[in-house]
């Protein structure tokens, strides 16, 4: 007789039929996660550029009437994963698929959102066209770094928090049970998610004020909440240059923070942001993996937490017709 951990082993998998899980070039490390945690194999499928550097796509399995999500972060190289993206949208929609759903835990051309000057384009709202345009019924991304690009698309959004899971990282060391924490949102623009952090660590939160006199570079002008003689905890959706961070923990501990932590859900660190983050004042980096981080990128004061639990969680959810919002009750 089939144990019970078999049986429900069984029925997971009848719920699944149907669906196929693929993966580009961009993060297939954090694709093979996902598919592990939904018991599932990835989708045969061959990618290779030809001599002059054109990107090739073969599908290598039969893809009609399923429902297929594609895990490809459009983060370095930026526009090779882009084109990689689109180039298997437009195979899958060849290849008669039911519904094709972009898995997207990072977000390329996010921060170009906007017009700050004239003549400037918007290139967020310029690639959820070309999304759209290449075939995809639906999009799931992870911590936008403007929740508006959800509007930018016609079809359905699904927005992940990467909160959660850095929050349940402090609550397991302690930091809930802490009295000298407090939450320490880099700018304006991330209050809300420095407030959910709060009140998840039960804890007040500090808002920096800065200025960017010009790009990747930036200037505190004051910050605002009680901070002094506490840990801080910075918590932010990407980390770029370092620059912000680096500078933001710097005002702080200038100003009578004991500690300061930084935490976020991107880890792009661009140029040598790994050196400028480990020779700082900050005694610990926590991030994500939606973002793949070379070996020469890895520094000593760094902590990659997963992902693939949440991004595994929504997809089921999403291919059960099952709320996706569910996940995220206790956070916002």
């Amino acid at each position: 007789m089939a144990s019970e951990e078999e049986i429900e082993q069984s029925i997971d998998q009848q719920s699944l039929s149907g669906m196929k899980l693929f993966a580009g070039n961009a993060n297939p490390e954090l694709a093979i996660k996902v598919a592990e945690q939904l018991g599932l194999e990835l989708g045969r499928l061959t990618s290779t550029k030809f001599a002059d550097g054109e990107i090739r796509i073969m599908v290598e399995e039969s893809a009609r009437g399923n429902d297929v999500f594609i895990i490809q972060p459009t983060c370095y190289p930026t526009n090779d994963n882009l084109m990689e993206l689109f180039i298997m949208l437009d195979a899958f929609r060849r290849a008669s698929a039911r519904r094709i759903t972009v898995v997207m835990p990072y977000y390329g051309y996010a921060r170009q959102d906007k017009k700050i000057k004239p003549r400037e384009p918007i290139t967020a709202r310029l690639v959820a066209d070309i999304i759209q345009n290449c075939g995809a019924s639906r999009v799931v991304a992870l911590d936008l770094h403007a929740e508006q690009i959800q509007g930018f698309f016609n079809i359905p959004v699904d927005h992940l928090y990467g909160g959660p899971i850095l929050g349940d990282y402090f609550v397991d060391h302690g930091f809930r049970e802490d009295p000298n924490v407090v939450v320490v949102s880099p700018d304006v623009a991330g209050v809300t998610r420095a407030k959910s952090l709060a009140d998840r660590l039960n804890c007040n939160f500090v808002v920096i004020a800065k200025r960017r006199p010009a790009p990747n570079q930036v200037e505190v002008v004051e910050i605002v909440g009680d901070f002094v003689g506490k840990r801080c905890v910075m918590i932010d959706d990407m980390i770029d240059t370092g620059g912000s961070i680096v500078v933001g923990a710097q005002a702080l501990m200038d100003r009578g923070a004991s500690e300061v932590i930084a935490c976020c859900t991107h880890s792009v660190f661009s140029k040598d942001a790994s050196e400028r983050l480990q020779n700082s004042c900050l005694s610990q980096v926590i991030s994500l993996d939606t973002i793949p981080v070379g070996p020469e990128k890895v520094f000593e004061k760094l902590t990659i937490l997963p992902s693939a639990p949440l991004i595994a969680a929504a997809i089921r959810r999403i291919h059960l017709n099952e709320s996706v919002s569910e996940l995220f009750q206790d956070w916002r």
